[in-house]
């Protein structure tokens, strides 16, 4: 079961976007042209691929775990990329800490 918030990690793009709930999750995608390495990752780390299933975008849970200091690095190479935090004091204790982050 999804933990929510997660957030979207596109395959070569180093932006994240929060996803609060399966809403924003449909809502959010439905702009987007996705590819086969997109995927959602969630609250506790663990990580869904993006799959479109009778019409339907569907979470596929894959067993790719990520820890809070792997969360951490995207983050850090997220907000390099708006270059308006310091990079060495991004560091969260738990994936929820982290992915909560982006939310502001």
């Amino acid at each position: 079961m999804i933990s929510w918030p997660c957030m979207l990690k596109l395959a070569g793009d180093d932006e994240l976007i929060y996803l609060d709930s399966e809403l924003d999750f449909m809502s959010e995608c439905r702009e987007l042209i996705l590819c086969d390495d997109d995927h959602v990752i969630d609250s506790v780390g663990d990580s869904y691929l993006i799959e479109e299933i009778s019409g339907k975008l569907a979470l596929i849970k894959t067993e790719r775990v990520l820890t809070a200091y792997a969360v951490s690095n995207l983050i850090r190479a997220h907000e390099f990329k708006k270059a308006t935090l310091c990079l060495t004091k991004i560091h969260f204790l738990t994936v929820s800490d982290a992915i909560k982050s982006l939310s502001y």
